[in-house]
C-alpha cells in the first residue's frame, strides 16, 4: 500500500509540473487569455534576505504572501497563485500573457529556493501567478531588493 501511495503521489506532482509547464510555454498568440483577479491588499514580499543584505555564493531566498494563498500551477482556485522569482530583471514581464523564461518559476507551490549567483550586486524580485502562470489583475509584485554577492 505505501508504495501504490508513493506512486500515486509521484504520478500527481509530474503531471502537475508536466501542465504547468504547457500552460507557461503554449503558443497564446491566437487566443486572448484574462488574468485571474487578486485581491487589492494582497501582496507578495522577500522574507530574507533583506534588501542590502550580504549573502554567500549559494543562499536560500523565502517567498512571502499576505491576502492570498498559494496552489500550484495547472490547478484554478480564487484567491490563489504560485511565485516566479527575477533575477537581474531589467523590467517586469508582460502583464497580459503567460510569464515564460525572464523568470524562475516555482509552479509546484514552492515558498523558498535556494540559488548561486556570482559575486557582485544582483537584484531580486516576485511576482505571483496564477494557474496559467499569467500575473493577476491587479497585478502582486514585490519590492525590488538588492543583494551583495561575496
Amino acid at each position: 500500500m505505501k508504495k501504490f501511495t508513493a506512486l500515486y503521489i509521484l504520478t500527481l506532482v509530474l503531471s502537475t509540473t508536466t501542465l504547468s509547464t504547457s500552460f507557461a510555454h503554449a503558443d497564446n498568440s491566437k487566443q486572448t487569455l484574462k488574468p485571474s483577479t487578486a485581491p487589492e491588499n494582497a501582496s507578495v514580499y522577500i522574507i530574507s534576505p533583506q534588501d542590502g543584505a550580504t549573502v554567500a555564493t549559494t543562499f536560500t531566498i523565502q517567498f512571502g504572501l499576505q491576502g492570498m494563498g498559494v496552489s500550484p500551477a495547472g490547478f484554478e482556485r480564487k484567491n490563489t497563485g504560485h511565485h516566479h522569482l527575477l533575477v537581474d530583471g531589467k523590467k517586469l514581464p508582460a502583464f497580459d500573457k503567460p510569464m515564460g523564461s525572464e523568470v524562475k518559476h516555482f509552479g509546484g507551490g514552492q515558498t523558498q529556493t535556494t540559488v548561486t549567483l556570482a559575486k557582485g550586486e544582483h537584484t531580486l524580485q516576485l511576482i505571483l501567478g496564477d494557474h496559467k502562470h499569467m500575473p493577476h489583475s491587479p497585478a502582486v509584485v514585490s519590492k525590488k531588493i538588492t543583494i551583495t554577492v561575496k
